[in-house]
Order: structure tokens, then C-alpha cells, then sequence
């Protein structure tokens, strides 16, 4: 795709990379095929290749509509398209470039602009986050559903485990999985703790960035990726092993801050390597495949229904470890038709676009309980509540079928 970039972005970071990325793509539409918003909306400009169109002629220096902006809003940033594209387009960083671009040259209506700051402001600040939690917590029986549905549980909490190991790694805790599921936290720790390894947590860290990145908050996100560094790195730099990750979307960004600071010198260096060393608690376990089948429990067996997040299959390319894992553990694995298709989570999508994203997730549980689970199993924070707000078969995560295998 020959592009002819437009004076605002000619010879800039965003220009260069857009450029490139456009000149991958030939139009050949098997993008559209494995779009979870096309499939619904039947609309080519609510698909990938409808949407490079639409940012090919932003960057081109046509006009920016609301409805472009609309188009951009809808994508679910699942990058299904990129495993399925066969020229290797990037397509989630060209989209984050579009809407860079919508959010300087349109303005939004008052009730969005609102809605969004509110959630850039309130969802990565844990101090104000928890205690709304623990009070949303308390009194859920009594909430209007749809706010319901955005409050799990409160789960009985598991004790961190106390040991010291020569091994260590370190563990971002995350912006709002400690207080909606801090046993996804706790059983990481365990598990990792009963294979001689210490999990260390940085107090300092916070959200990965990836709320106020897909928001538009580019600045405030690239904020979040340096507190972060700046965080991890005396424990950087006393060796630990790796930045494990177990919300899936977290992941995916944190392999990205060395892209998303590669132009800046003071945090460059640094960010290339955190993103050496961040790896999902996927690939980590298994080195430790043979250590965890002899410690398992063969008694506490399940037969689970797995629904790999867009974030980790797409976003970080992990594939299979999940599965191979828990089926080398006694479990049975069922994957349900079209396990590449995005469940509708998509971190703050459920609350700026609810009508796609409740359609997405009951198409998605349709064909989970299809496959007839005990238990259905996922690895992000995001995708577990957003399943869970539609089904009364337990959701969890993965991590935690592993450690209550390991200590029953």
C-alpha cells in the first residue's frame, strides 16, 4: 500500500511507523475473516482493513470525522488480524497511531469525554479504586446489575507465602486485580514459591499503562511505563530473574514499553530491558513441568473449558503453554470453537462500548458451556469478571486451579 504521508506527520516517530506499517498490507482481507467487530456489524469499515483505509487517509491529511473516530472506537484492539495476517502488519500499533490522531483533531461529546477521563483517572489509581471495591464489595446484593457485574466476589483471601529463595522474580501486582482478585496474586506467588522460587513485589509499581494508552492519555501512559521502571529497577539491578505477569494484558504492554520509549534516552536502555525479562507466568512454568507433576494432588482433577485471552495469544504470541500444562497436570482441556475471538473484555471496552462488548461475551460463553466445564479457566483479570458477569459457572484463573492442585 503506497502511502503519501501529509506535512502534520511527514518525518516523525508516528509517521515513520505508520508508513511502514501501511506499505505491509495488500489489502487481501483475510484480516476480516477472524474480526470479532465485523462479524457482527457486517461493516468493512468496522474491520481491519476498512480501518487501515481509514488511517491511511488520516495520515494522508484528510479530514478526521466523528465518524472515523467511531470506526477506531469500536476495534477491540484484540489483534486477532495480526496472527492472522500473512504480510506481518502491526496492526495494534498502527490503530493506537489513528487514534492518536482522532483524539487531537475531533472532539468528542461531553458525556465521552467524561466517562473517559473519569476511567483514565480512577481505574489506575489503586488508593482511590480499592476502597470503592472493598464498599462495592459490601453491599453488592444490593446493586443495580450492570454495576453488579462489574464487582466480583470478594474472595476469601490465601496467605503469601513466607520463604526466602536464592531464586527470585519479580511481580507487578497490578492497578486493579488486588482488590477485584488478589488470590490470582497470592496463588503466582505459592506456586512459584513450592518450585524454590521468590516472588517479589515492587510497592511502588502501578498500572502498566495500557488503561490510559487505549483511552488516548498517551502522556499519562508513558508516565505509567516510566514509575514502573523506575520501580523495577533496584530489583533489576540486584538480578532478579524475570517480571513475571499474570493478567495477560498487562503483559502485552509491558513487552511493548521498549517500543513505546524507544525515543526517549533517559528510559530507552531501561525499557528494552524490562521488556527482555517480562514474561507471562505461562512461559515460565514450563521449565518446572516435571517438579509440578510430581507435587500435584491427581485428586483434585478438572475438566476445564480454556479461553485464552486476545492478549495473550494475539498480543504476546502464547499459544498452547496454558493447555499443555494443565493437561500434564490431570486436567482436561477444552478449547471452544473459535478460541481466537475475543470475549468482549478488552479492558475499559465493556464500559465504552456495552452493547458490542455483552454481545461478544454471551457469544463467547454460548460456546464455553458448549464444551461442558467444571470450571471455566482464562488468564486475564479483565476477560475472568467480564465471563464471569454472565455465567454462574465459576471463573478463574488458571494460576489458581494449578495452586489449589498443589495444597490439597
Amino acid at each position: 500500500m503506497q502511502t503519501n504521508l501529509a506535512d502534520f506527520i511527514r518525518n516523525t516517530p508516528e509517521g515513520d511507523e505508520a508508513d511502514a506499517i501501511l506499505r505491509n498490507c495488500v489489502h487481501c482481507g483475510f484480516c476480516t475473516a477472524t474480526c470479532p467487530t465485523y462479524q457482527i456489524l457486517g461493516d468493512e469499515l468496522d474491520g481491519p482493513r476498512g480501518r487501515i483505509y481509514l488511517i491511511k487517509q488520516m495520515v494522508e491529511g484528510a479530514a478526521v470525522t466523528r465518524s472515523t473516530q467511531l470506526h477506531l472506537d469500536r476495534c477491540l484492539t484484540c489483534r486477532s488480524c495480526e496472527t492472522t495476517c500473512p504480510s506481518g502488519v502491526q496492526y495494534g500499533r498502527l490503530v493506537e497511531i489513528g487514534r492518536k490522531i482522532t483524539e487531537e483533531q475531533v472532539t468528542r461529546p461531553l458525556g465521552q469525554r467524561m466517562l473517559r477521563r473519569l476511567l483514565a483517572s480512577f481505574l489506575p489509581n489503586s488508593a482511590l479504586f480499592t476502597p470503592a471495591m472493598r464498599i462495592g464489595q459490601h453491599v453488592r446484593p444490593l446493586l443495580p446489575k450492570k454495576l453488579r457485574d462489574k464487582v466480583p466476589a470478594r474472595q476469601r483471601p490465601l496467605e503469601w507465602p513466607t520463604a526466602k529463595h536464592p531464586r527470585k522474580m519479580l511481580m507487578l501486582a497490578g492497578c486493579v486485580q488486588p482488590s477485584m482478585m488478589p488470590n490470582v496474586n497470592v496463588a503466582t506467588a505459592r506456586v512459584l514459591n513450592a518450585l524454590g522460587v521468590e516472588t517479589l513485589i515492587a510497592p511502588e509499581a502501578g498500572c502498566c499503562g495500557a488503561i490510559r494508552l487505549h483511552l488516548g492519555y498517551n502522556d499519562e501512559a508513558l508516565d505509567d511505563l516510566r514509575a514502573n521502571i523506575d520501580a523495577w529497577w533496584p530489583y533489576i539491578d540486584k538480578g532478579v530473574e524475570a517480571i513475571v505477569m499474570n493478567a495477560s494484558g498487562c503483559g502485552a504492554t509491558v513487552k511493548e514499553y521498549a517500543h513505546l520509549l524507544r525515543n526517549d534516552p533517559a528510559y530507552a536502555e531501561k525499557a528494552r530491558r524490562v521488556t527482555e525479562l517480562t514474561r507471562d507466568v505461562a512461559e515460565i512454568l514450563p521449565e518446572f513441568e516435571e517438579a509440578l507433576v510430581a507435587a500435584t494432588r491427581r485428586r483434585a482433577i478438572h475438566t476445564v473449558a480454556f479461553h485464552p485471552p486476545c492478549t495473550l495469544q494475539h498480543g504476546q504470541q502464547v499459544r498452547g503453554k496454558v493447555e499443555h500444562l494443565l493437561a500434564a497436570l490431570g486436567v482436561e482441556v477444552r478449547l471452544p470453537a473459535d478460541n481466537h475471538l475475543c470475549c468482549g473484555s478488552a479492558g475499559t471496552y465493556s464500559l465504552t462500548q456495552p452493547k458490542l462488548s455483552y454481545a461478544l461475551r454471551d457469544q463467547k460463553l454460548e460456546r464455553l458451556k458448549a464444551q461442558e466445564p467444571q470450571v471455566i479457566v482464562s488468564a486475564n483479570v479483565g476477560c475472568i469478571a467480564h465471563l464471569q458477569s454472565g455465567t454462574s459457572t465459576p471463573v478463574a484463573h488458571w494460576i489458581e486451579l494449578v495452586e489449589h492442585m498443589l495444597s490439597n
